[in-house]
């Protein structure tokens, strides 16, 4: 059985690669760090507004870590031409929570399913050699719930473990939602459960 990851490559920040020129054809590819399909999908709409006179606007990406969802779309290209070839860059460097959409300005001369697929490769590929990859850690977001008075106890372990404070509310007791390392999460979960006035929610 294959080991779950603890770690995943992604790209630090929104990327513009080279423009690509072919037969007339102008190409060019831009990089996006998603976590989401809503921000798949607001990425790819201001690419569209961006270039709202170019004639395809192809795309690939990549969500997850040990499960993986994934789709290529050739935007109206011949089957298989644009869409593949994009997503055969995010597989070639390794990378998730990715998306990279290609824009083609037709230049008037056809270039064939091969001259496609090799530009459509190009220009995804500029688009990550524009891109700062980076080593993420992968974390497991779980909910807490306390008293005050057990406060200092909640932020010892929280700093023994560098464990992230993604949010919280203070009300009648202290609700943190916590970011707590994938390598470590076991044994924050045990030292926990010896606190019995914490509750724990593990967010799927």
């Amino acid at each position: 059985m294959e080991k779950e990851k603890s770690t995943y490559l992604t790209i630090s920040k929104p990327s513009v690669g080279e423009i690509y020129k072919e037969k007339s054809s102008k190409f060019i590819g831009y990089a996006f760090p998603v976590i989401s399909g809503n921000e798949i999908k607001e990425a790819i709409n201001k690419v569209k507004k961006e270039h709202s006179k170019a004639r395809h606007w192809c795309y690939a990406w990549q969500l997850g870590i040990d499960k993986i969802a994934y789709r290529a779309n050739d935007d109206g290209e011949p089957n298989n031409s644009a869409g593949k070839p994009i997503y055969g860059q995010i597989l070639s460097k390794e990378l998730t929570n990715i998306l990279i959409v290609v824009v083609r300005y037709y230049g008037g001369t056809k270039l064939g399913v091969g001259g496609l697929i090799s530009a459509y490769k190009l220009a995804a590929n500029y688009s990550l050699e524009k891109a700062k990859i980076i080593e993420k850690i992968v974390k497991i977001e779980l909910d807490i719930v306390f008293e005050y008075k057990d406060i200092n106890i909640v932020m010892r372990l929280i700093n023994k473990h560098n464990i992230e404070i993604i949010d919280k509310q203070m009300h009648l007791n202290c609700n943190y939602k916590i970011g707590v390392d994938k390598s470590i999460y076991q044994e924050v979960i045990n030292q926990i459960n010896t606190l019995r006035s914490i509750k724990i929610n593990k967010n799927e």
